[in-house]
């Protein structure tokens, strides 16, 4: 499992349709893809939008209270963050008004699954492709894209599994991560039988992110459930 820090993005979904907003959801989430939020007018996607702070819009054209190409403008006017409009209105005209607005891309449905991951994956990439993704612990750094440790000015490379593992445990940063969940992460579908095999990568993670392995502050054990990422800031 490949740690993509382009996964933790907030997107935001604006449709009338249940339906489809229940399938764009399970692909997303198929995807990688979590911080989710929908809605169904230009109302809603307004009142979510002031407080969920999306990095990501995905918008329907037409709306019930009104149309896409205006909402746009109007997100773009508190935050200047990407839009992708998918709709059934696929007539040039459309398209280029929706460019000229100033949308990263347009879509037309009915659409393949594939497709719109890639779209949204390629949006993702080149409108943030500046960012530093370092997570920072009390006693170090993770960085995901190198899949090193950084301590004390040392950078310690991460084996594959203790890349799972702590791609795992930062998604769920600062709540419990089950053995059986850490299990799944690092050796797939089938992880029973590997709980000794998991506390010895604990231990090994503990002596490359923690000062005082023996005495964890960032990565907790939860006796009896599971662990726990403390993430500066969480």
């Amino acid at each position: 499992m490949d740690f993509d820090y382009l996964k933790q993005k907030r997107i935001l979904l604006v449709d009338d349709e249940q339906e489809l907003l229940d399938m764009v959801v399970s692909i997303l989430n198929e995807g990688g893809f979590q911080n989710i939020r929908t809605a169904k007018t230009v109302s809603e996607a307004v009142t979510v939008s002031e407080t969920y702070q999306p990095e990501l819009a995905i918008l329907d054209v037409m709306l019930p209270d009104g149309n896409g190409f205006a909402l746009m403008e109007r997100l773009k006017q508190s935050a200047d963050y990407p839009m992708l409009f998918l709709t059934a209105r696929g007539e040039d005209d459309d398209k280029f008004h929706g460019f000229g607005l100033g949308a990263d891309d347009y879509m037309v449905k009915p659409f393949l699954p594939k497709e719109l991951l890639f779209r949204v994956n390629a949006i993702l990439r080149r409108s943030y492709k500046a960012e530093n993704p370092l997570v920072k612990l009390r006693d170090s750094e993770i960085d995901f894209e190198r899949a090193e440790v950084i301590k004390n000015g040392e950078h310690i490379l991460l084996t594959a599994k203790e890349h799972d593992l702590l791609t795992a445990l930062y998604r769920n940063a600062g709540r419990i991560v089950t053995i059986d969940a850490l299990c799944e992460a690092a050796w797939g579908d089938n992880p029973f039988g590997y709980e000794n095999s998991l506390m010895a990568h604990i231990r090994r993670i503990r002596e490359k992110i923690e000062a005082n392995p023996s005495q964890p502050v960032s990565l907790i054990t939860i006796k009896g459930l599971g662990y726990k990422l403390v993430t500066e800031g969480k």
